[in-house]
């Protein structure tokens, strides 16, 4: 069940995957990063746990590891939605730009 304002979860490609599969070690987390690689909602999913601080699994791409050191770097950031979005309306952007230039 999501809550209000976490609708992205139903889009998450690893929805019918099996749970434990997003929890697993060494070599296996990079198979599951790579699930991540063309999901909808990836950054509202790493978003979702750099701000809740979750510790365990493979989330939006990123290991716990990797993502232990994302928040070591910016310890100052209060919104990582709201900063990964941004980041994300950016890129849009100057990608559309390219385009067209």
């Amino acid at each position: 069940m999501t809550t209000a304002g976490e609708e992205w979860g139903e889009r998450a490609r690893c929805l019918s995957l099996d749970p434990d599969d997003l929890f697993v070690e060494g070599a296996a987390q990079n198979r599951m990063k790579s699930v991540c690689g063309s999901c909808p909602v990836r950054t509202e999913c790493l978003a979702h746990a750099l701000d809740r601080r979750i510790e365990h699994g493979v989330w939006g791409g990123m290991t716990e590891r990797e993502r232990r050191a994302l928040l070591r770097r910016r310890p100052l950031v209060t919104s990582w939605r709201g900063l990964l979005e941004a980041a994300r309306r950016e890129h849009e952007r100057d990608s559309r730009a390219s385009r067209a230039g």
